[in-house]
């Protein structure tokens, strides 16, 4: 009998590619890893890894094992599912990554709504962008991520992640009440400070190419995720920013203003869980929780 744990090793190396970034993603040493990976070969009698310079290369008979082993923990997750649902109580703990913008307008009436349906639940959140959050649902080490998509940015659908829509949410221009940046129109704020996402993130390459759309190259002073920062410097006059509306749920805001942006873009929100754990009671209850928070903007 093939160990599944064993099997799980070489699917993550098949994804991930070297044995350093395995190590990385489940906290263990590559030498470990490595040796979980001879045992594997030894239960099989087939070669799996062969070297290639500095590095390992899974061969034909890993990849036959790497296909199965996704069809297997994909029914062991389905498995775990279909015996929590048979329970009368949704309990146990439920592991979310999400971007700031969520946890400030959803998450915390998600939560309210959680504590009171599910008091046996217990939700833990971590503030994570979503490249990592995304390698860390596949790796196990999270159970639902919040996801976003830009306009003309959308990233391909992940292997065995099952993706639902949350709310398609419009990106607004804020700047400040009054002063020299005070403008409707994107093109007459050539020149003005910008605050952005870094630019090697989707948000802030999207920031910078919607500028560039509109003839001209950003002037960004500040470069910070942080948008409640992002927020407070529009407020003080010190820059212009891109903000989404659903920040402004269950918020008010100071000597600012928001305008619409060119062709109204819209941020896609969706909630990124494993293929085999979509119909968990925990991860179906998280995500009720969160469409009855998004249901009036959606309504709006």
């Amino acid at each position: 009998m093939l160990d599944i744990y064993r099997l799980r090793l070489l699917r993550e190396l098949d994804r991930l590619g070297t044995l350093a970034a395995v190590a990385k993603a489940l906290n263990y040493s590559p030498s470990a890893i490595s040796q979980q990976l001879s045992l594997l070969e030894s239960e099989t009698g087939a070669v799996l890894l062969e070297r290639v310079g500095r590095g390992v290369r899974l061969t034909a008979q890993a990849r036959i094992l790497v296909r199965h082993a996704d069809a297997v923990l994909e029914r062991l997750e389905l498995a775990e599912a279909e015996l929590a649902t048979s329970m009368t109580e949704v309990t146990g703990t439920l592991r979310v990554a999400s971007f700031q913008s969520v946890l400030l307008a959803l998450i915390p009436g998600a939560l309210s709504g959680l504590a009171t349906a599910h008091p046996g639940l217990r939700v833990e959140i971590t503030q994570l962008e979503a490249d990592p959050a995304f390698e860390g649902l596949l790796a196990h080490n999270v159970d639902v991520v919040l996801g976003e998509d830009y306009p003309g940015l959308a990233q391909p659908l992940k292997r065995g992640i099952d993706e639902e829509d949350l709310i398609h949410d419009e990106m607004l221009m804020a700047v400040p009440a009054s002063g020299p940046w005070h403008r409707r129109d994107l093109a007459d704020l050539a020149g003005a400070p910008f605050v952005f996402d870094p630019g090697d993130i989707v948000p802030g390459r999207w920031a910078r190419s919607l500028c560039r759309a509109a003839g001209f190259e950003p002037d960004v002073r500040i470069v910070s995720g942080d948008l409640l920062l992002q927020v407070r410097l529009v407020e003080t006059g010190h820059a212009v920013a891109f903000l989404p509306d659903l920040l402004w749920t269950d918020r008010t805001h100071g000597p600012l203003e928001l305008h619409p942006l060119p062709g109204r873009p819209r941020r896609r929100l969706f909630t990124g869980v494993r293929t085999g754990s979509a119909e968990q009671p925990a991860i179906r209850a998280f995500r009720k929780a969160l469409q009855v928070q998004v249901g009036p903007k959606r309504a709006g």
